[in-house]
């Protein structure tokens, strides 16, 4: 499944960049693209995958990067 996220804050291309890195490296994720122009994070993932755990280890990631930005899950 493919789900899209707003990222409040995002500050530059390169922070964009290092958490799209960071989060490609979490288990279960099959594909993540961070766009800083649009300050969205597009995964995909498994269909049967815990999201709510998921996005947990995600704002982690964002925030190793940038502690101000913020994952938007509406």
């Amino acid at each position: 499944m493919r789900k899209t996220y707003t990222l409040e804050d995002l500050d530059c291309a390169n922070c964009a960049a290092k958490m799209e890195t960071l989060i490609n490296k979490l288990p279960g994720v099959e594909k993540a693209t961070v766009t800083f122009m649009t300050s969205r994070l597009s995964l995909t993932v498994p269909e049967d995958t815990d999201l709510p755990a998921l996005l947990k280890q995600v704002q982690k990631e964002i925030h190793k990067v940038d502690s101000n930005c913020n994952l938007i899950v509406k």
